[in-house]
């Protein structure tokens, strides 16, 4: 039965069936503040499933909140790995549950958060692969978030670098990783062609930019999706906005708009921001 949870996990991460994935992360009320007040927190799942996430991204403590039915056909990864802005090193990312907790809230996957470059980045590297042994005893998908964050990076944004931390998370046993996106974007091509696992871009232009024209932009690089949480969850309509943004997604988007992975992208300067 173990050996036939994951592929059963991670044909739920797809609402289309398709491989491709339009995740929400949610967990921002533990790193930033809250998200939503208590008495919206409902209405903004629904919004979310009814827009057509595949996915939402919450702690431990938020899944046991969640009324059985408000997700219907959407995924629930549930995050691990936690910090505040508070701390003296908001790079460095704790354990704050585990693979046995999530199977028992009818979790589809977890996710853990790795930054490269951190002063603590050997106790994070452990972590994942603890977690990755795991996973592979419940039948449980892993997410990596793994990002280039520290004293020790010069460029988050480089593609080699990128194409090296893809490796990480593959290397260690997650099976599908959320980075940061390649500066051109275009280049992210290179990151994604050098990824034995599915590339999920992390957020989107922090300038405001069109977040649909970004989406589109990753999309073409040939990213297997997008991870956006506080642009979706901060818009006077979520639903409207993850519509579109699945329509992206699963749309083949990418390539009807006349894009391709060696054609500029408009936001070939932009900074790519973080979910």
């Amino acid at each position: 039965m173990l050996k036939t949870g994951k592929p059963l996990r991670w044909r739920r991460l797809s609402s289309a069936g398709d491989d491709r994935h339009l995740l929400i992360p949610l967990d921002h009320s533990v790193s930033d503040g809250p998200v939503a007040p208590p008495g919206q927190w409902e209405g903004l799942l629904k919004a979310l499933v009814a827009g057509g996430a595949d996915g939402i991204i919450v702690h431990k403590g938020r899944a046991r909140a969640l009324t059985p039915d408000v997700l219907k056909g959407c995924a629930l990864v549930v995050h691990l790995s936690a910090s505040t802005a508070c701390s003296s090193d908001v790079d460095a990312k704790v354990l704050v549950g585990d693979v046995e907790e999530a199977v028992a809230l009818g979790a589809d996957a977890v996710s853990v958060h790795v930054n490269i470059g951190s002063d603590t980045e050997g106790r994070q590297l452990s972590d994942l692969g603890a977690v990755a042994r795991s996973c592979d005893t419940w039948g449980m998908p892993l997410i990596a978030m793994v990002y280039p964050r520290g004293p020790r990076i010069e460029n988050p944004h480089d593609p080699a670098l990128l194409a090296h931390i893809v490796n990480v998370a593959a290397d260690l046993g997650a099976d599908m990783v959320k980075t940061s996106v390649a500066l051109p974007i275009d280049r992210m091509a290179e990151v994604v062609a050098h990824s034995p696992i599915p590339v999920l871009a992390a957020g989107g232009p922090p300038d405001g930019s069109d977040l649909i024209e970004y989406g589109t932009a990753v999309m073409a690089a040939g990213c297997r999706g997008l991870a956006v949480g506080r642009r979706i969850f901060s818009s006077p309509s979520p639903a409207t906005l993850v519509s579109r943004l699945a329509a992206v997604v699963h749309g083949g988007a990418g390539v009807t708009d006349g894009m391709s992975m060696t054609t500029p992208s408009p936001y070939s300067t932009i900074v790519a921001g973080v979910a």
